[in-house]
């Protein structure tokens, strides 16, 4: 099972994610959202697994203005924003292989094999 992380060092869920595989032995690859984020086939992997972009948009970032405009894009114009501006973005997203999942979901990791 070959599991990536996306997420940032300050996020508690994704703190959570990391030592929920640590303590399971899984290894991880870990994509530091500030430093790097996510390349155009990460992002469009991850929103086709997701079943579209609006999971992935966080009611909590602090680009209140941002979230706003959001709401009133198109699916494909939501996207186009969302990864130009992946601060947005929820985290941690924990991909494996065309399975994505965003949040902590120790029962769903579960069951991927």
């Amino acid at each position: 099972m070959s599991i990536q992380i996306f997420g940032t060092k300050k996020c508690f869920d994704t703190k959570k994610a990391e030592r929920w595989f640590k303590e399971r032995g899984v290894k991880y690859q870990f994509i530091d959202m500030k430093e790097k984020g996510m390349s155009k086939g990460e992002f469009n992997s991850i929103v086709q697994a997701l079943g579209g972009v609006d999971s992935l948009i966080s009611d909590k970032a602090k680009d209140k203005e941002l979230l706003t405009l959001m709401k009133y894009l198109t699916d494909e114009d939501k996207k186009e924003k969302l990864f130009e501006n992946q601060n947005i973005i929820v985290t941690p997203i924990v991909r494996s292989g065309k399975k994505a999942v965003t949040g902590f979901l120790p029962e769903v990791w579960k069951e991927w094999k």
